[in-house]
């Protein structure tokens, strides 16, 4: 099982960013595919979540809502998290894991990360 996070890197405020979650090894229509980010000293905090199965549909938490916004393919194993009008305070390693379930405790699987850094 292997879940791989790409697309983080260096941008200026208001920029823009697009981070792809590329899952193998589990069968990834199942399972819902959710993004976190994780600054040093911090806990971790679910950001954005694309649901699974049939009725599966992206949602956000308040920190992201309105600048981030989610896409899935699972012909292509593939969750994109776009990421606008990005902040410093957005800065942060963001990670991509499968659960069953949307915001919930239980997610099976994680990426190792991808930084992201806004900055001027």
């Amino acid at each position: 099982v292997q879940l791989v996070e790409s697309g983080g890197g260096l941008v200026p405020p208001g920029g823009s960013l697009r981070l792809s979650c590329v899952g193998s090894g589990f069968i990834f229509d199942d399972y819902a595919i959710g993004w976190f980010r994780q600054v040093p000293g911090k806990e971790r905090e679910e950001i954005s979540c694309y649901g699974g199965g049939r009725s599966g549909s992206p949602s956000h938490a308040e920190a992201v809502k309105g600048r981030f916004a989610l896409s899935r393919e699972n012909t292509e194993n593939t969750v994109w998290l776009y990421m606008n009008k990005l902040k410093p305070e957005d800065t942060a390693v963001y990670y991509c894991a499968a659960g069953r379930s949307c915001w919930g405790p239980e997610f099976d699987y994680w990426g190792r990360g991808t930084q992201v850094t806004v900055s001027s």
